[in-house]
């Protein structure tokens, strides 16, 4: 397999400032200044691991580009588009929920953010390579049309889907969504849409709060292109494999879709201090060679990753490099957390996680798991 892969050194450049995990330091409430959870530690180290182990000789590398207002148009409202550019011009501002602040210059680097997962879906339709990954900062998909949230300026994978339906003339896409918080923009741009399956397969009422509920499955012509698949806590590598192989698979080869978009975040992992699910660097191999193979399946190995959320910078780099090293087809370092992380609680499928999916498959009459 040839895998492309997309960084840029300004993602680290992208600045949410101090802050004490989400809030400004406030010395009258006893908020100490401290660093913002999306700081870029965990996308630099993933790149830095990438070249340390060698991997970076069996990427093809591909370069970022930003993307154009009219591109992002496709997506968002034009008034969230320059509001951000106009705040960027100056000292910074927020994407548009107070927890998600950016400096001067973070319209650019958003937009680059966004332009690199269009040119991994160029590099894809090109045949320059056979799936692609995008380092990317900052994520995308709590973004809406009308506004950032959640760590999101634009929604980047929401944006790859509409430029590979206009420039690419495809029509069906499928977004399997793993980041451990609900993917509740990429919903709502695709909410009534027949023609994108949207799978959010996250921590059940973490973020945002009360949103990403079973009963939220599209409306209009779009009703039953959403699948939510909310998972309990402490849900590991045996309950996500689970629900990949009784929900996301059967739901992905009965849509048909000519692309796969992976929404690819690693704070379901375990040590994540924003999620509470269990996922180890193997958890996310296996997701990784799921996708990779429904993808052979129906869209002629069509895939695309955008990097999503993981915020803990020790363990991310081992996660990020596991999903690039099953991409590529290629092993380097080992985990070294792997032993103490996969002895944690039960990695196993647990009785609850699996009615929790049971439920999810019921719902969208899915049937039983494929095995495979």
């Amino acid at each position: 397999m040839t895998t492309g892969y997309l960084y840029h050194e300004m993602f680290g450049w992208y600045d949410p400032g101090s802050a004490a995990g989400l809030f400004p330091p406030d010395p009258r409430q006893g908020v100490q200044p401290l660093w913002h959870f999306e700081h870029p530690d965990t996308k630099r180290r993933i790149h830095e691991l990438v070249v340390v182990s060698g991997l970076i000789e069996e990427l093809v590398r591909l370069s970022p580009r930003q993307a154009t207002v009219r591109e992002i148009e496709r997506v968002h409202e034009r008034e969230h588009i320059d509001r951000v550019r106009a705040d960027s011009d100056r000292a910074g501002g927020d994407a548009g929920d107070g927890i998600s602040p950016f400096g001067r210059g973070g319209y650019e680097i958003a937009a680059l953010a966004a332009g690199a997962v269009l040119e991994g879906v160029d590099a894809v339709f090109d045949g320059r390579v056979d799936n692609a990954y995008a380092l990317v900062r900052p994520p995308g998909h709590h973004a809406l049309p009308g506004s950032g949230m959640g760590f999101c300026v634009f929604n980047n994978i929401a944006i790859a889907a509409r430029h590979a339906q206009r420039v690419h003339g495809v029509r069906r896409i499928a977004v399997l969504d793993w980041d451990v918080h609900h993917g509740n923009g990429t919903q709502a741009v695709f909410y009534e849409d027949p023609d994108v399956l949207a799978i959010s397969m996250h921590q059940d009422n973490v973020f945002p709060l009360d949103s990403g509920g079973v009963d939220e499955t599209g409306a209009g012509a779009g009703e039953g292109s959403t699948v939510n698949l909310p998972l309990p806590p402490g849900t590991g590598d045996g309950g996500y494999e689970y629900a990949m192989r009784t929900v996301c698979l059967p739901a992905i080869r009965r849509f048909q879709p000519e692309l796969l978009l992976v929404a690819c975040g690693f704070d379901a992992g375990a040590m994540d201090p924003l999620g509470r699910q269990m996922v180890t660097s193997d958890g996310f191999r296996t997701l990784t060679e799921l996708a990779m193979r429904v993808a052979g399946e129906v869209c002629e190995g069509r895939l695309v990753l955008s990097h999503e959320g993981g915020y803990n910078p020790a363990y991310v780099p081992f996660s990020g490099l596991a999903v690039l090293e099953t991409l590529s087809g290629k092993r380097t370092v080992p985990d070294p957390f792997l032993p103490l992380v996969s002895a944690m609680a039960r990695q196993d499928l647990q009785p609850a996680q699996r009615a929790a999916v049971d439920g999810v498959a019921s719902a969208a009459e899915l049937g039983e798991p494929v095995r495979g």
